[in-house]
């Protein structure tokens, strides 16, 4: 079975127990105000909205190749890192000023359109508080989950650091728009992004299903490269991939003035006309298709490119070698390996 096929599988379960999950939820919240209970409703269909399920299933595999097999209390456990991951995704379409996610308004859209289409303040005002309520929920599932609360405390703990930290990550982020920045800068603001999100998954599922401390160590080691690897892809996808292909508008980090690994090695290569060049369009709201291919084009001449290209496939292979060490389950092994191949790959899409 593929990683996808893997994906699509588990992923069915885990949406059956986040729709039963948020329903109840839903009805809870109609009895304290309807309004509310329209909120929570608004929270449950963007969270339900098709998606590949990585964060929780990165989860649920790798407590199953601690343990052997699925269970209820895991897949209670799921539900919450779902909801977690989805708390971090309101915030991020947010503050990017996104419109769109997996086909559909981003939920501050979707609350400015549906109730206050003439003032953007409050839309905005409560995705983040809906935000706030998805993370809260989310603890709610771990602490319901069934598992020992020794191991729900560690948990709920590395679930607390996790977001904290991809919240000061995200500080940065937004800093950078602002100056200029070197690759070490990114690195460290790439530590605790993607990066943390793939501990709070990794670990999640290792920590529930007994793992050996050593594991614990090595899944942390492996989630952090995963996390830079796949920041870097993801990053490129924005400037490179086609509309069709990506779902929303391309180069939306060229024209808030972002500073994602790529650009960065573009804006300080040795060829000062083609950083200077890419300086002009950086920032710039609204970009002509000529603007696009241009900055396209300068990312590959300066050598951007390939040099993120080629330090996501350094973080792959030692993301790779982290999961290789640990006593996890060959299939689960095969999984994550399987899906680091995939990063790695998908940027030769693009030359």
């Amino acid at each position: 079975m593929s990683w996808e096929q893997t994906l699509d599988e588990y992923g069915e379960v885990i949406e059956e127990r986040l729709e039963a999950f948020l329903a109840e939820a839903v009805k809870e919240a109609e009895v304290y105000h309807p309004f509310i209970g329209k909120v929570y409703g608004d929270i449950k269909e963007f969270v339900l909205r098709k998606g590949k399920r990585l964060a929780s299933c990165s989860t649920l595999l790798t407590y199953k190749g601690y343990v052997g097999n699925v269970d209820e209390n895991i897949l209670k456990a799921c539900v919450g890192v779902e909801l977690y991951r989805h708390a971090i995704l309101i915030h991020d379409d947010l503050v990017d000023m996104d419109d769109t996610r997996r086909g559909a308004s981003t939920l501050h859209k979707k609350f400015t359109n549906s109730y206050s289409p003439y003032d953007g303040r409050f839309g905005d005002g409560a995705a983040v508080f809906a935000a706030n309520i998805a993370y809260a929920l989310g603890v709610r599932a771990l602490m319901e989950s069934g598992f020992s609360e020794e191991n729900v405390g560690r948990v709920l703990l590395l679930t607390s650091e996790g977001y904290r930290a991809v919240n000061e990550s995200q500080i940065l982020d937004l800093l950078f728009e602002q100056k200029d920045v070197s690759v070490e800068e990114w690195t460290v603001m790439a530590s605790k992004r993607a990066a943390s999100l793939f501990k709070v998954t990794l670990l999640t599922g290792a920590i529930l299903g007994d793992a050996p401390e050593a594991d614990l160590s090595l899944l942390g080691e492996a989630a952090e490269n995963m996390g830079y690897s796949f920041d870097i892809q993801d990053d490129i996808i924005d400037s490179f991939a086609k509309k069709e292909e990506y779902g929303r508008s391309t180069c939306l980090d060229i024209s808030k003035n972002k500073k994602p690994l790529h650009i960065i090695y573009a804006l300080t290569s040795k060829d000062q006309k083609k950083a200077e060049a890419l300086k002009c369009i950086l920032g710039k709201q609204f970009l002509s298709y000529g603007e696009k291919d241009l900055a396209r084009q300068i990312l590959k001449e300066s050598g951007g490119l390939d040099n993120a290209k080629q330090a996501s496939k350094r973080y792959a292979k030692q993301a790779k070698q982290a999961i290789t060490k640990t006593s996890l389950a060959e299939d689960a092994k095969d999984f994550f390996n399987s899906f680091i191949t995939y990063i790695e790959q998908s940027l030769d899409w693009y030359k």
